[in-house]
């Protein structure tokens, strides 16, 4: 499975063919970037996207964040603004003659993926901001907790029901746990919101209906008039990634955008989707 250099840091990623079965191959492919403490397989294969949409006719691009999954583990904070993994995704993009993608993120991915659409809307086809809604215009600083329950020599020490959460999910996912804890110590940036009101791809904005890490989608939606919204009922940052409603959702949007462009041609060739 491939790597890259960024900027010096190595970045693991899996490529995933259109399925060849799918109707029509689709000129663009997606991008996909994960949330934090995860990784591409947990985010996006174990959950079905790469299936979902290699089937509809899509390629499918999966890196890991520094830091996390098979990527090189860094551990001082200032490495993890989300700039620098925009930065990241934008030379993937580069490295495998890319000129433009469908990008899809979630949570910690959804604000990569907002700070890459404002850097170089010419490579962003479409913009689909999922598990992240209003919070994305806030910044949100270092969370020490999380942090130090990352760090913890004894799980059993962490008093924060959330921190805790993080710790589990970690652990599941196989994280590096430092290299975790100075992303945390990073904190997020708010993502302006005059950049993303003059974004003119098209949006889509994806949040389950009691996630209140995403937070509303009220506020995103004032700012981006244009971009379409999606509820997931019922659903929280945790179960609305693998959502199948969730992925029906995505796929339409797709499916429109889609439908406005000319078809992929073998003119096109590598370095010209």
């Amino acid at each position: 499975m491939p790597d890259f250099i960024s900027d010096g840091v190595r970045i693991h990623y899996e490529v995933f063919a259109p399925d060849d079965s799918a109707p029509e191959k689709r000129r663009y492919p997606v991008l996909l970037l994960h949330g934090f403490a995860s990784n591409g397989r947990v985010n996006w294969v174990s959950t079905s996207w790469t299936d979902a949409l290699t089937r509809a006719g899509f390629e499918v691009i999966v890196p890991d964040h520094r830091g996390h999954g098979k990527s090189e583990k860094l551990y001082d904070p200032a490495c993890y603004r989300a700039k620098a993994m925009a930065a990241d995704a934008r030379r993937l993009l580069d490295h495998l003659g890319v000129r433009k993608a469908h990008v899809m993120g979630y949570s910690m991915g959804a604000r990569v993926a907002a700070f890459l659409a404002i850097a170089h809307p010419d490579r962003v086809r479409s913009l689909i901001l999922a598990g992240m809604a209003g919070n994305l215009l806030r910044g949100v600083g270092g969370a020490e907790d999380i942090a130090a329950a990352l760090e913890a020599e004894d799980p059993a020490v962490i008093s924060s029901e959330r921190a805790r959460a993080f710790r589990q999910f970690a652990e599941r996912t196989g994280s590096d746990l430092k290299a975790l804890a100075a992303c945390m110590r990073a904190g997020r940036d708010p993502v302006p919101p005059e950049a993303l009101a003059a974004l003119d791809m098209p949006v889509l904005i994806t949040v389950g209906e009691k996630d209140g890490i995403a937070g509303p989608p009220e506020p995103l939606q004032a700012v981006m008039p244009q971009a379409q919204v999606v509820v997931l009922p019922g659903r929280d940052h945790m179960n609305a990634v693998g959502d199948k409603r969730h992925k029906q959702a995505v796929l339409a949007f797709l499916d429109v955008v889609c439908a406005e462009e000319p078809h992929h041609t073998a003119q096109d060739g590598p370095g010209k989707r």
